[in-house]
């Protein structure tokens, strides 16, 4: 079983991190004179070992440090539940768009409701600095485990080499790909890392799940919780449908192929019940391709889905309601969001609407706004789940729902395929939501807005919606705007130069190859 639970003693792989950070240190192949320090040819000694640190590398989309749920963290100089890997995506990838607003003040937090925060906004540096702490660990192993030759810990390799490009994948969507490029070739901490550009680190990311792919586990051969070759498909499928935003070439084509991969395959298929994704037990769906696992015994975190629950509920909802002690009144989403739903018959319209305001005439009142109820921490018999402060709720990084939709645009995009395939999926979709065929649409009504708008119902809350603009043009643009977009209470247009987040300042005056995005 690979448990969720795991206590490990990594100390070179923290170290392996700081160093690429802070790029100023040429010891750290010297094994430590303190006897209580463990190096990495301890570390690294058996198979069983390298299991042990692969655990450390999944638990870093969730858990914040080396205990939980804070106190020895991962990550200095913010704090420690802010610091949670799919805390920080879900802020950068949720709360600048039409998905949400935050009511908080923490500094540089009110930045996001309206697009305009800088290189030194503290959830930037947030973000950026979980992404290349968990780079750098993945490298370690990848070097460790390349030394080796049992069968076991080459099928660990894999798996490593994935996390990492998933990793890579968020710094070129997020940063646009100008950011520091090292990988397990690079000696460790020698130089200042080098800064790569969005057409190499495209092909980069491409050419490593491309070599891996057929050598994953097959679709859920492998443990629940690690990637299989279905992952590898989805991330090739999101990779090459954003092609054109990244790269300028479009890759529709591609990323029809690999989502075909995924839905030809079968492995996976769609809940029957959309709420239940959302749930405690939602480990027993057969629609979640990569969860990011979560355990309110033994993966504590004040980040991941403990944040998205607890921070979704406040003014008149019952926090008991949600498997919570109490809730935290962050976040509701905006009027121009919630009238995408039909929502006397859309079950995926999730609001709290009694003594909540649909308009937000003041961001930092929780009533101005719906609330939304579609996370929760009890399991789908209403039982409660095991703890009411961490919860049990795994977050889905990727599911069937995603890949469907992503077929039915790169059809639609020119990519080839089927037409009629793709309204199929759409359908399918829309009848899950309406709990019978009364929301299916014909082949006329389905175009490239139905397929964002639908993204939109569908995907909502799950950390795609920042991309989904910005690959439709809209994200910055005065041709679709919402609450608080550029500062403005009925919305406005923002600069382009916000499609992408700035390399944190303090990362650009330590490290002299780094340039700045534009505009920043």
């Amino acid at each position: 079983m690979f448990k969720t639970s795991y206590q490990i003693i990594a100390v070179a792989l923290v170290l392996a991190a700081t160093v690429f950070a802070a790029s100023c240190t040429d010891d750290l192949n010297t094994s430590p004179l303190d006897e209580s320090v463990i190096s990495s040819n301890v570390v690294y000694d058996t198979p069983e070992d390298f299991r042990q640190v692969l655990a450390k590398l999944y638990a870093g989309y969730a858990t914040t440090g080396q205990q939980g749920p804070a106190g020895n963290p991962d990550i200095q100089g913010i704090d420690e539940g802010f610091s949670s890997y799919i805390r920080q995506l879900w802020v950068n990838q949720v709360i600048p768009t039409d998905e949400a607003v935050v009511a908080w003040n923490d500094p540089g937090l009110p930045d996001f409701n309206t697009q305009s925060w800088n290189a030194s906004n503290d959830f930037v540096l947030g973000m950026y600095s979980r992404i290349f702490y968990q780079i750098p660990l993945t490298n370690e192993f990848i070097r460790e485990a390349q030394q080796r030759n049992e069968d076991v810990i080459a099928g660990y390799l894999n798996e490593a080499r994935f996390l990492r490009a998933l990793s890579y994948w968020h710094a070129l969507d997020l940063y646009g790909g100008n950011v520091p490029f090292v990988t397990e070739d690079n000696p460790i901490g020698a130089d200042m890392p080098e800064q790569t550009n969005a057409e190499d680190l495209f092909e980069y990311i491409e050419s490593e799940l491309l070599a891996i792919e057929g050598d994953l586990p097959a679709t859920r051969e492998n443990e629940y919780g690690r990637v299989d070759q279905a992952a590898a498909w989805t991330l090739l499928s999101k990779l090459y449908l954003n092609a054109e935003v990244y790269t300028g070439q479009e890759r529709y084509s591609d990323a029809r192929t690999f989502a075909e991969r995924v839905l030809d395959d079968g492995g996976y298929y769609l809940e029957e019940n959309y709420e239940h994704l959302f749930l405690a037990d939602n480990d027993n769906s057969p629609e979640i391709i990569m969860p990011v696992r979560f355990d309110g015994q033994n993966t504590r975190t004040f980040g991941g889905t403990t944040f998205i629950i607890h921070a979704a509920v406040g003014g008149d909802m019952s926090a008991s309601e949600f498997g919570i002690g109490g809730g935290w009144a962050g976040h509701r989403v905006t009027p121009e969001f919630v009238e995408k739903f039909d929502q006397d018959n859309d079950g995926r319209a999730l609001f709290h609407t009694e003594g909540q305001n649909l308009e937000i005439d003041d961001i930092s009142d929780f009533r101005d706004g719906y609330a939304v109820t579609k996370w929760k921490n009890v399991n789908s018999d209403g039982s409660a789940a095991s703890n009411d402060e961490f919860v049990d709720t795994d977050f889905p990084m990727f599911r069937v729902a995603d890949v469907y939709l992503m077929y039915a645009e790169a059809v639609l995009r020119g990519g080839g395929g089927d037409e009629t395939r793709a309204l199929n999926y759409v359908n399918e979709l829309r009848e899950r939501a309406y709990g019978d065929q009364s929301g299916n649409i014909t082949a006329a009504e389905l175009d490239l807005d139905f397929i964002l708008d639908e993204r939109a119902r569908e995907l909502y809350w799950e950390g795609h919606r920042r991309t989904d603009l910005i690959r439709y043009g809209l994200f910055t643009s005065d041709q679709y705007v919402w609450a608080y977009k550029g500062g403005e209470q009925e919305g406005a247009g923002t600069s382009e130069h916000y499609n992408l987040f700035p390399l944190p300042a303090s990362d650009v005056n330590a490290n002299l190859n780094l340039f700045q995005n534009d505009g920043y």
